[in-house]
């Protein structure tokens, strides 16, 4: 399984999967036409598109890569009225095969009411959409804060081995944020130095793994007492640490 990187929008990501045995070709989140097909032209082909949710940002390639393509589209079965020429309805817990790849469906609620994450366990890879980001998560747009989390522990719950791709480009301010009240992590530091290179040298920051985001990433580390007393809130639980977190994040 081959992933390829591609940046669209200002700031967006649409990933490529080759499936090389069977000469399969799948988009996660095309974002837009253009951006897209300049890879997927290579291949001459697409026979899937993947959404994570119906945001226009990760949808917006659908309808013209269906048609030039022949492509099928799958989406969340609740988002069916959503997502833009969608074929094939998807359900939490759902197995999928395309080629000879097989991934799992895992609903992860709180960006929206409707996202799904696209879990390969074979190959150690999973496509998070706009829920978990490389050290940050997503905004709360149609679900609760305790969806958010939820749906975090559910990834945090993954090997940590296992590489996660994000739909945007939010690292640096992500870590900027993660330095404000995590500054003595030294692993966080080490992860400051190697992200700030890669964009120096714009590198995409993708992929993270779960393992570094158990480890750095402010959201999945509510139960830490540091990070607590940062927020002067010690003994708190951690649905209210998270809260504050996700508020203070909003206007950061």
């Amino acid at each position: 399984m081959k992933v390829e990187i591609i940046q669209c929008l200002s700031d967006n990501f649409s990933y490529l999967i080759f499936e090389q045995e069977t000469n399969t070709v799948s988009i996660v989140d095309p974002s837009e036409f253009n951006a897209c097909d300049k890879v997927i032209k290579k291949y001459k082909k697409l026979d899937y598109i993947l959404n994570t949710h119906h945001h226009t940002d990760h949808v917006g390639g659908n309808v013209e890569l269906k048609k030039k393509y022949n492509s099928k589209i799958f989406g969340f079965d609740g988002d069916k009225k959503r997502i833009p020429g969608i074929d094939k309805l998807l359900k939490e817990n759902q197995n999928q095969i395309i080629g000879n790849l097989m991934f799992k469906i895992i609903l992860i609620p709180g960006h929206t009411r409707g996202h799904i994450a696209f879990y390969f366990e074979k190959e150690k890879i999973v496509f998070t959409g706009d829920t978990l980001f490389s050290l940050g998560c997503g905004r709360v747009f149609e679900g609760t804060h305790e969806e958010m989390l939820n749906s975090l522990n559910k990834l945090k719950n993954l090997p940590p081995e296992t590489r996660a791709y994000c739909g945007h480009e939010y690292t640096k301010t992500n870590l900027n944020f993660c330095l404000k009240y995590d500054p003595n992590n030294s692993l966080l530091k080490k992860k400051s130095i190697e992200i700030n290179l890669k964009i120096k040298n714009n590198l995409p920051t993708m992929p993270t793994t779960i393992g570094e985001e158990l480890k750095t990433n402010i959201f999945l580390r509510c139960n830490n007492n540091v990070i607590k007393q940062a927020l002067n809130l010690e003994g708190a639980p951690d649905q209210e640490i998270f809260t504050k977190l996700r508020d203070l994040k909003d206007t950061f």
